[in-house]
């Protein structure tokens, strides 16, 4: 089976959770720029889970460059990442809404968890299904970054019982290290046609 449908259908949800995102913000209620200092928890929740978003979508199209086929396996991981992700503009409102408070932040880093390891799993699929010699494989490697990431997601899971801004500081890392441009999969392509 070819991946274009696989690779529309995860660009036009990852557009419909974006646009839910932007339409649960509300305009405030004042008509001066002060106005806006009130929603700052709700404009900063919008503008993490946005980046979050696009670290997805860039890696998952990143991810696909280099998967040749398909499997029933790897459209049920796929799904399984659109689930996680489709999750985001509630722990995404709750958070903002909530200023931040323990269990909100908490759900939003299981909700970023639970993606990572779906993300993974897709990753798994994909390179199971392209055998040993697999693009994928050799370009991620041991996906240092991955679990890595995971692990500090439930690191901010449970210190947000804690702590209300060091799980966030540890989001915004997280983010910050993937928004670092990888070029491992372009490093493996530029292997593949020197070979």
């Amino acid at each position: 089976m070819g991946k274009n449908r696989l690779e529309a259908l995860f660009d036009g949800v990852i557009a419909i959770i974006i646009t839910i995102m932007v339409l649960e913000m509300r305009s405030p209620a004042g008509h001066s720029i002060e106005a806006l200092w009130p929603m700052a928890p709700v404009i900063f929740s919008y503008v993490m889970s946005f980046i979050y978003l696009g670290i997805y979508w860039n890696n998952h199209h990143h991810m696909l460059y280099v998967c040749d086929k398909v499997t029933a396996s790897i459209l049920w991981a796929n799904l399984h990442l659109l689930f996680w992700l489709s999750l985001i503009p509630f722990t995404t409102a709750w958070m903002g809404e909530s200023r931040f408070s323990a269990q909100p932040v908490a759900l939003y880093g299981f909700v970023l968890l639970m993606a990572s390891l779906a993300y993974w799993i897709l990753e798994c699929r994909i390179i199971v299904s392209q055998g040993e010699q697999s693009r994928l494989k050799y370009a991620v490697g041991n996906d240092w970054k991955g679990r890595l990431s995971m692990l500090f997601y439930l690191l901010g899971v449970l210190l947000s019982f804690v702590s209300q801004w060091l799980p966030l500081a540890i989001y915004i890392t997280i983010a910050i290290v993937w928004l670092i441009p990888d070029q491992r999969i372009e490093r493996s392509l530029e292997h593949d046609v020197k070979s």
